[in-house]
């Protein structure tokens, strides 16, 4: 039998495959039928691993293949009912209530920023509300705090670097306030080394800054082995800690507007070890904001440690044909082995299907959370 015999053949199993496929989708019809009318929730788990362990054994060598095309059938076939069932109707309530326009522009916007003057957090936020009214908090809890507390309107906070990786902080915190997220801003970072007027660099024998920016400069840190480096609070209070030091010996990686407002004298820029460095922040908020225009969508949620739990949740955003851009796992801190994961990914909600799909999972996912549909702002830091 040759290559074009066996396609043929291929060929002919395809077409019977995808017409069962069919007939078992109708079925799937009859079931949330049923179940509408006798009040019963879709998922069943002992149903479903009844069914998987028996396809397993038939399938011989295949076993486990077998299983995984079963998993995603069954998945497909939930979601099918989810969507008869007009499942989720709590999130997709609040998605239909959520304001409409985020006040960019308003003079009256309070905005709570992580670190001081001259942070990278300012210059996102003034990126995102020019004319908006910045309270500067430290650690990262105390901007969720002000958010939460309704003192402030938003809070602008760092979630993730192009070089260095996410803010693993900001992950655990997004996932244990109830708030949401109305904005995005990529900010391009070139960092400087500050120091007092006068210092050389051979002068300086120890760095402070942020971990993630002393991370992101790992390369020109590790040429100059012989200088200390000091992880700190925020990259513009490193700044401010030696402007107040008035050592010679000490400098900072900042901003170029860190070095100004702490008048510190620029020594060495732009030496990241990726010139495309970028450090991504996020708008949180404790309304629901969703734009016209929207479409990046950001959702939490937790799986048990089981195998192919997170592949057939994946699998759902693939049959809808939308792309994940993010996907971060964190532990369960009230479960051993559990996790909770952050994902976003490319969509709007004024799309009935993506609706449905988060309606589907709102109900089938423990500790579900809807974080928001938002833009992305695009701006520059020295």
């Amino acid at each position: 039998m040759d290559i074009s015999e066996i396609r043929k053949e291929i060929d002919s199993i395809d077409n019977e495959l995808v017409e069962l496929f069919a007939r078992r989708m109708d079925c799937s019809k009859k079931v949330a039928e049923y179940k509408i009318e006798n009040g019963m929730d879709v998922f069943n788990a002992a149903r479903e691993e009844k069914v998987l362990e028996s396809v397993e054994g038939k399938a011989g060598e295949y076993g486990k293949s077998a299983r995984l095309l079963y998993s995603s059938i069954m998945e497909l076939s939930r979601a099918l009912q989810h969507d008869m069932l007009g499942s989720g109707s709590n999130i997709k309530n609040i998605i239909r209530s959520a304001e409409k326009s985020v006040p960019y522009d308003s003079d009256k916007i309070r905005i709570a920023c992580f670190g001081v003057p001259g942070s990278y957090a300012s210059i996102a936020a003034k990126s995102v509300f020019p004319n908006c009214e910045t309270k500067y908090c430290s650690p990262f809890k105390d901007v969720f705090e002000a958010v939460k507390s309704s003192s402030v309107d938003f809070g602008v906070i760092p979630i993730e670097n192009s070089s260095a990786g996410s803010v693993t902080a900001v992950y655990d915190l997004m996932l244990g306030y109830n708030l949401y997220i109305a904005a995005a801003a990529d900010i391009k970072i070139d960092h400087c080394l500050a120091a007092v007027p006068g210092t050389k660099l051979n002068d300086v024998t120890k760095i402070y800054s942020h971990e993630q920016a002393l991370m992101q400069c790992s390369d020109f840190l590790g040429a100059n082995s012989r200088v200390e480096t000091v992880p700190f609070i925020s990259t513009a209070q490193a700044a401010k800690l030696v402007s107040e030091s008035g050592s010679h010996t000490s400098a900072a990686i900042c901003s170029q507007q860190a070095a100004e407002k702490y008048g510190l004298e620029i020594i060495k820029r732009g030496f990241q070890n990726n010139p495309y460095n970028t450090t991504r922040f996020i708008v949180i908020s404790k309304k629901l904001f969703i734009e016209p225009g929207a479409d990046k969508i950001s959702l939490s949620f937790a799986l048990p440690h089981v195998t192919g739990s997170l592949y057939n949740t994946l699998c759902r955003f693939s049959a809808h044909g939308l792309n994940l851009t993010k996907i971060e796992s964190r532990p369960r801190y009230s479960r051993s082995f559990e996790y909770t994961f952050y994902l976003d990914f490319t969509g709007t909600t004024a799309d009935d299907d993506v609706l449905r799909l988060i309606g589907a999972l709102s109900e089938e996912l423990v500790d579900f959370s809807f974080l928001g549909n938002y833009k992305e702002f695009q701006g520059n830091a020295g």
